[in-house]
């Protein structure tokens, strides 16, 4: 059992035999009780953990999965991102339904998980591995969020110097990303800064918000960061970037760099200025800390883009994260 609250940017396990599997369950039922989901949701929870470890264990190579809270309108949940490297599934709507099994099993794994989830997503492909997303939620799910994030600490550490944030400014979709310098609890403490700084930043322009950030993360090591603004009326996209966060503008498989100046926020006084890019309605953005490797392409993966953002954020950082550093990923798209 989980004896402290967990943060919101989760704890992942290597997903390789029952006993931890069996650790799992045992977590998310914890987290489930201090969220307050209730008897029944944390059985529900519960029996959802179960049946993404043991697919983990049966079926995947490298299996990992996270476990967090989530939060939207004042409301909490817990969030499990099971994510492998293969074999697979060619269909996943026909893998889903009950009796489908590929190891002579009942196959009724991801139709438990499907019934009990208040949200539910995924995305494989033969060969090259699944991506589960599943929240469960005390009462009425909450609308689906336009943008979603994910990080990973290194190996072997417990602390991750990455984050990310999302906010409504006024009616303005903003994101941030942050990678604190260096890694250990005091790049996490420059992140967190950051993350609470944003979050009480007066509304305004991602070049204002940068500056806010830079001026409230002074007693903090520092860190990189990038802030983004959504226009979807005016099509448009406003962008701030202090240091090596990239960012990417994806749209009918093309894919654009955003513009991030040198510089560390909390440290001297950086050049900070705003760039605006087109950004139409099937656009996505996808920033990622210098943690993730900048080869990645969506055309490597039919279908994506138009998944869940969590999604596209968990398979970008399974197959690009580097394993010597912090990864974080966010990917964002125009709010309905």
């Amino acid at each position: 059992m989980i004896a402290d609250p967990v943060s919101d940017q989760g704890i992942w396990f290597r997903v390789e035999t029952s006993s931890t599997a069996s650790a799992v369950r045992r977590a998310a039922e914890r987290l489930g009780e201090q969220l307050s989901l209730g008897d029944r949701r944390t059985a529900d929870l519960a029996i959802v953990a179960a049946e993404l470890t043991s697919n983990l264990v049966k079926h995947a190579q490298d299996g990992v999965l996270l476990l967090r809270p989530v939060r939207r309108g004042g409301e909490a949940g817990v969030e499990l991102v099971a994510v492998d490297s293969g074999p697979g599934m060619a269909d996943l709507t026909v893998s889903s339904r009950d009796g489908h099994s590929t190891t002579g099993t009942l196959g009724i794994g991801l139709g438990a998980i499907s019934r009990q989830a208040s949200w539910y997503d995924g995305y494989s492909q033969s060969g090259r591995g699944t991506v589960l997303a599943v929240q469960v939620w005390p009462s009425a799910v909450p609308s689906p969020g336009w943008a979603a994030g994910i990080t990973r600490p290194l190996t072997g550490e417990t602390w991750c110097g990455d984050g990310f944030a999302v906010r409504l400014a006024g009616d303005r979709p903003q994101v941030l990303v942050c990678d604190g310098l260096g890694h250990g609890p005091l790049a996490a403490a420059a992140t967190d800064a950051a993350v609470t700084a944003f979050h009480s930043a007066p509304a305004g322009s991602p070049k204002a918000v940068v500056e806010h950030l830079h001026r409230s993360i002074a007693h903090t090591r520092g860190a990189a960061l990038a802030v983004a603004e959504l226009d979807p009326t005016a099509g448009r996209l406003h962008y701030a970037g202090l240091g090596n966060i990239a960012g990417s503008v994806v749209e009918q498989g093309r894919r654009r760099g955003l513009v991030s100046l040198p510089g560390i926020a909390g440290h001297q006084r950086p050049v900070i200025r705003q760039y605006e890019y087109p950004f139409g309605p099937d656009a996505l953005l996808v920033m990622h800390t210098d943690g993730v490797n900048d080869r990645w392409q969506l055309t490597d993966y039919p279908g994506l883009a138009g998944r869940a953002p969590l999604l596209t954020a968990a398979t970008i950082l399974r197959d690009c994260g580097v394993r010597r550093d912090d990864a974080g990923v966010l990917v964002a798209r125009a709010p309905a």
